[in-house]
């Protein structure tokens, strides 16, 4: 390797940090805007986010970058995509060509419509009313139809949004994946919807107090992981996880009082987000080896937390008698069995984030098929919200009252995140592959968990996941933990064996 090189990589390097330096400020904009930003204050949000981006994209485009990722890309540093260096320059090249792609004008419009969108979306949420929200989504959807023809796809329009969601992914491919899935899943359903069972989830119903639940989510986010000195938990419409920076990372969720799962699952899996985000190497911040390496893999981590930790057995044997002295009259006549059934309960329902572990999936296999037909233009907003309401007819059983509770319940689309849904099974799937794997070399695991001891995983999680960064694509990390491709059979495995003592089903 010639000194040239050496230098020539070193301005790659430093042009990617200062590059992360301005993409964090956008994340931080973002994360205001959802949590203390003054409701009138959105136009001028618009305004400030389409000049960040515009300044991204006149960065991420630079012709200098350009040159130097094609004199690298053809030398020595570049010969392995696995090692630091080939890793580093294939993702900037990557991106770099992808954002070349993209005229500014799109760039800068796309976020401007996006916070724009947003804010009618919470309107319209808290009203009820599709039609101040439908001119937005009918913007945002034109948008990204024209960014997917920009960026070019393999086979169909949706693949080119997929990718910047799950890099190197096809459609085609997902679909593949999750309509296996559905095929395990639905006997399952329907199984138990016969079994003659039912959870007594009457006891997530009862009164929580909001301030309990604040201390009683934070205390469990901590025991998992999350680090506090390095982050905060705040409330928003819609929960999520900011990563602004290696010691700055935001979560948020919102509360019911009538309500306990959504709060706390809420907590627990935006606190999955956070301890990927701060297990990420700090050193590289900003650069492909310190950061996430796809939105399905960052799923795998909040529902690995959320569900496989959260809703264990192991886990409540732990957390019931903290949950005790936070609700100690709320759970004063319930046993541990009763609360560990109720936060495993199985019923079609309405609300996606509220949605159990087994028919969760058939709300994204919904939404998944939706956006296909929106970019495809198979589909135009005006007729959304009568297909959302046939489909969940269909898949699940259950009609939504109202909008609120139908195509209006999910921030995602206002935000022009389209191609982002499938990513959540995705998460679900890889994250029931590493648990199975993780078990194989730690039998004792739920012991360690009733004595409230986290660290073998995150260990273990930190050793697999987060200190490759993006040295590997999903298919890729999925094959070098678990030596094979993706495949749903694990979780639908850890699914059955969970709820069949519940729902008394054979094994």
């Amino acid at each position: 390797m010639s000194s040239s090189d050496q230098q020539t990589y070193e301005r790659l390097c430093h042009h990617a940090r200062q590059t992360a330096l301005l993409e964090s400020t956008r994340h931080l904009l973002h994360w205001d805007e959802q949590t203390c930003m003054p409701t009138p204050a959105g136009p001028w949000r618009a305004e400030q986010l389409a000049q960040v981006a515009g300044l991204l994209h006149e960065r991420q485009t630079d012709p200098q970058l350009g040159a130097w990722l094609e004199s690298l890309s053809a030398g020595p540093l570049a010969q392995d995509r696995h090692q630091d260096a080939g890793a580093t320059i294939w993702w900037l090249r990557r991106q770099y060509q992808k954002q070349c792609r993209i005229p500014a004008s799109l760039v800068e419009e796309l976020a401007r419509a996006s916070v724009l969108g947003q804010a009618a979306w919470v309107e319209a949420r808290r009203t009820r009313q599709y039609a101040t929200f439908k001119p937005h989504l009918e913007k945002i959807v034109r948008l990204k139809i024209e960014q997917a023809e920009a960026l070019g796809y393999p086979q169909c329009r949706y693949d080119a949004l997929l990718d910047e969601y799950e890099p190197e992914a096809s459609t085609a491919e997902v679909t593949q994946t999750l309509d296996a899935l559905r095929r395990q899943l639905v006997p399952l359903v329907q199984a138990i919807a016969d079994c003659g069972r039912s959870a007594p989830v009457e006891i997530l119903r009862r009164q929580y107090a909001v301030d309990s639940q604040q201390q009683f989510g934070r205390q469990l986010a901590t025991a998992i992981g999350f680090d506090f000195r390095r982050g905060r938990l705040d409330v928003s419409a819609h929960p999520f996880c900011s990563g602004l920076a290696p010691h700055d990372c935001r979560l948020t969720t919102r509360y019911s009082e009538n309500h306990f799962s959504e709060s706390f699952f809420g907590v627990m899996h935006e606190a999955g987000h956070g301890i990927y985000e701060q297990g990420l190497s700090t050193d590289a911040f900003g650069m492909p080896l310190g950061s996430a390496v796809s939105l399905g893999i960052h799923e795998s981590q909040s529902r690995l937390w959320e569900n496989m930790v959260g809703r264990s057995p192991a886990f409540w044997e732990f957390a019931f008698p903290i949950a005790r002295q936070h609700f100690a009259q709320t759970l004063a006549d319930v046993s541990l069995p009763e609360l560990h059934w109720a936060v495993n309960h199985v019923q079609p329902s309405l609300i996606r984030v509220e949605a159990d572990e087994v028919t969760y999936n058939l709300h994204i296999i919904i939404r998944f098929e939706l956006e296909q037909a929106l970019i495809n233009e198979q589909l135009t907003v005006a007729d959304l919200p009568g297909v959302w309401n046939e489909k969940y007819r269909d898949y699940l059983g259950v009609t939504p009252q109202h909008d609120g509770e139908g195509v209006l319940q999910d921030i995602h689309w206002s935000g022009g995140a389209l191609g982002y849904f499938p990513t959540y099974t995705l998460g679900n799937i890889y994250a029931a592959q590493w648990i199975a794997a993780f078990r194989q070399q730690h039998p004792g695991w739920d012991d360690d968990v009733r004595r409230g001891e986290f660290t073998p995983l995150r260990d273990w999680l930190s050793q697999h996941i987060f200190r490759h960064g993006q040295r590997f694509l999903p298919a890729e990390l999925v094959q070098s933990i678990t030596g094979g491709p993706i495949s749903p059979t694990a979780l639908t495995d850890y699914l059955r064996g969970k709820l069949a003592p519940l729902y008394g089903l054979s094994q």
